[in-house]
């Protein structure tokens, strides 16, 4: 460091550390690492640990060791019970080890012939020679040979920068200014949850003379990022909570049982459960913030209803607002059909009035002639004043932002928000994204619902086995969908996804002797209203479709569904296609089609085969495609973490919210004490959850 550095150290310029100079300086920068403080947050990825690689005469059984070697073959079959085996052979200078997956065909694929890696495991003696069963693997670059030994950290590099390089610079600045790092924990909270100093574990991570310390080290960064989100929640949960202006509305036995008349069938225990805690939150004097969370088909929507009635009765207005204007339209239709015979003024607003439809039904929300409102985004417009805004339902919250979120709640009223979703949400994006929300889960279905047949199938002969099932089902009376990845085209070699427009021809031709249809979302809503109409009377048998059916579509004698290139959507998505058959009494066959080769699609798919639990099936696929993907759109602001994963941290998260919501809950977190960690706190979420800056 030169006397050139500013007051505080860490906001040296980079090029003044021990190492780095002007040209490195500028190679860091596309690391976006200007300073001091940005080399010690560029943390490492991983450690390679090298203090105990041993050679294959070195092995013993039955404890935990290292080999390093080259992958000169691997192997990946089907074994007994519909099991895959991926074995690997690793040339370990001159004598070989074998490593070996069961169910993990990926394996193949990233272990490539002549890859140099470490298989890390518990070895034992198979047919002559030491096997690791489930060895972890770390690919080694070309900076990992010619060390030594010992722990190596291993970080994001740019072009220009080698490993040895950035080890270097990361550890001088490490010695020189990581105790300069400020820690927002006191003292006595770190002792108690038996956490380092925060200097100290940034400088063992960059310099670890053990795995135990790396581990402690890292457990503390990655401890902090997910309690400081989970402190922001908090408060902005417990700000909500202190509003004490929101509506009282007490759901009285009369109100109770006018309601449940209007339905033909029993409550679901789930969605009794439910009704419960939304009654509760109703008569709290506190604006309810309620997730609720029904896997596809258990009648979300009843509660829904039951909420919005019930502040009807209350004298209040409620809203509905669903993603697309054919969701809010089947809403209007189905809510219309539970309320034929109800006096509660219903009304549907969405970008596709006319002027003066819109004119009318603005004044009518306005002067409070409309109770009971369904509509888009339409309804979170500055124009849309409500006279006496009660409850607020959003539904499949993941296709909104979160500023649409909070703008229901923005205006003179502070209505009860209950947000919906029928895509099953991995936990712990509920303790994240949804973290502020108190959640109530349905699980159950209705009664008669069967579980739909599921069957993944590749190969022409299964193929055409499959649309024989289909045409004798549809001659027996059932309906069904065929489902395409996109509107139009096809490629040249007929062998990739295909568009519903060459479907639709297609099965025209192959069906003769039944009416088929299209609808995708870049017909006219009209015309795509009109054909969604004849499938639901039944004048339709077939309707070949986009992922415009993905949800709100109620058929009952839709039975059957064939999803083409069925690796190219997400699992939860797939998980609602499905969820548009067998809604009746008759039993549902979904068959997945798909032709690629890649063992990821087959373990995808094949979950959808092995479970009809939407809930297990969020968790496969936020384990393999990350939590972007799952929720269908990534969002400003959706995951504010900065390094911490919600796929590989989940017990440190549930060890942060317990911690951080028992700290917010007693107002130690508003004492003197805690006053830094506030701060900080406020400082990088405060903005982005519009969290109050006192109290």
């Amino acid at each position: 460091m030169t006397s050139s550095t500013p007051d505080d150290p860490l906001d040296t310029l980079v090029q003044f550390v021990r190492g780095v100079g002007p040209r490195k300086a500028e190679l860091l920068g596309k690391l976006d690492i200007h300073s001091v403080r940005d080399l010690l947050w560029h943390l490492p990825r991983d450690v390679l640990d090298l203090t105990d690689v041993r050679k294959p005469d070195e092995l013993v059984e039955k404890r935990e060791q290292t080999v390093r070697g080259e992958v000169v073959d691997v192997d990946a079959r089907q074994v007994s019970g519909g099991r895959t085996m991926t074995a690997a052979l690793l040339d370990c200078g001159g004598d070989y080890v074998r490593g070996v997956w069961f169910n993990q065909p990926w394996m193949r694929k990233r272990l490539m012939m002549g890859t140099r890696v470490l298989f890390t495991g518990k070895p034992k003696r198979h047919q002559g020679r030491w096997e690791f069963g489930h060895p972890q693997v770390q690919w080694l670059e070309d900076d990992d040979s010619g060390e030594g030994v010992g722990l190596l950290p291993r970080y994001g590099l740019t072009e220009g920068l080698r490993m040895h390089e950035m080890r270097r610079m990361t550890q001088n600045a490490a010695e020189d200014c990581a105790e300069n790092i400020t820690d927002a924990l006191p003292e006595s909270y770190r002792e108690t949850m038996k956490l380092p100093v925060l200097g100290a574990a940034v400088k063992s991570l960059h310099l670890p003379a053990t795995m135990a310390e790396y581990d402690a080290a890292r457990h503390r960064i990655l401890f902090d990022d997910l309690f400081e989100f989970q402190l922001a929640l908090a408060l902005r949960r417990r700000a909500w909570k202190r509003e004490d202006d929101a509506p009282v509305m007490a759901t009285t036995a009369k109100i109770d049982a006018r309601i449940r008349r209007l339905f033909p069938f029993r409550f679901t225990e789930g969605q009794d459960t439910a009704i419960r805690d939304v009654v509760a939150d109703l008569q709290s004097g506190a604006a309810m913030h309620r997730l609720l969370q029904a896997d596809v088909g258990a009648g979300k929507t009843v509660v829904a209803v039951y909420a919005m009635l019930v502040a009807v009765a209350c004298g209040y207005q409620a809203v509905l607002m669903a993603p697309t204007e054919l969701l809010a339209l089947q809403h209007a239709e189905t809510i219309e059909t539970i309320l034929e015979d109800s006096r509660v003024a219903r009304m549907l607003l969405t970008g596709s009035l006319t002027t003066a439809q819109r004119r009318d039904t603005l004044a009518a929300i306005e002067s409070g002639d409309a109770e009971l409102i369904i509509g888009t985004q339409a309804v979170i417009q500055k124009d849309v004043k409500f006279a006496k805004l009660g409850v607020a339902v959003i539904d499949e919250q993941h296709k909104f932002g979160v500023v649409q979120r909070a703008r229901i709640s923005a205006g003179d009223d502070n209505p009860h928000v209950l947000v919906m979703t029928a895509t099953p949400i991995p936990r712990s994006l509920c303790l994240t994204q949804f973290g502020d929300l108190d959640l109530s889960l349905m699980t159950d279905l209705p009664p008669g619902r069967q579980r739909v047949v599921t069957s993944r199938i590749t190969g022409d002969a299964p193929r055409q086995k499959a649309w024989d099932f289909v045409k004798k089902q549809l001659a027996s009376g059932r309906q069904a969908y065929i489902v395409c990845p996109l509107v139009k085209g096809e490629t040249a070699s007929n062998d990739g996804p295909r568009g519903a427009d060459v479907i639709y021809e297609r099965v025209v031709k192959a069906l003769p002797n039944f009416d088929v249809g299209l609808v995708h979302g870049q017909m006219d809503r009209k015309e795509r209203a009109g054909v969604m109409e004849r499938f639901r009377d039944g004048d339709l048998h077939v309707l070949v479709s986009t992922t415009v059916i993905e949800v709100g579509v109620d058929v009952p004698n839709a039975t059957l569904m064939i999803v083409l290139d069925a690796e190219r959507f997400g699992l939860s998505q797939l998980h609602q296609l499905r969820g548009r058959i067998s809604r009746g009494s008759y039993q549902g066959y979904c068959f997945l089609f798909s032709e690629s080769a890649a063992p990821e699609a087959a373990q995808r798919l094949h979950a959808l085969e092995s479970t009809a639990d939407g809930f297990r099936i969020a968790e496969v696929d936020f384990e393999l495609r990350g939590p972007g993907d799952v929720l269908g759109t990534r969002q400003h602001g959706e995951m504010p973490l900065r390094v911490a994963s919600l796929t590989r941290d989940v017990k440190i998260l549930d060890a942060a919210r317990r911690e951080a919501f028992a700290l917010v809950g007693s107002g130690d977190l508003d004492t003197p004490e805690f006053a830094a960690l506030k701060r900080q706190v406020l400082t990088r979420f405060g903005r982005l959850m519009d969290l109050p800056q006192s109290g």
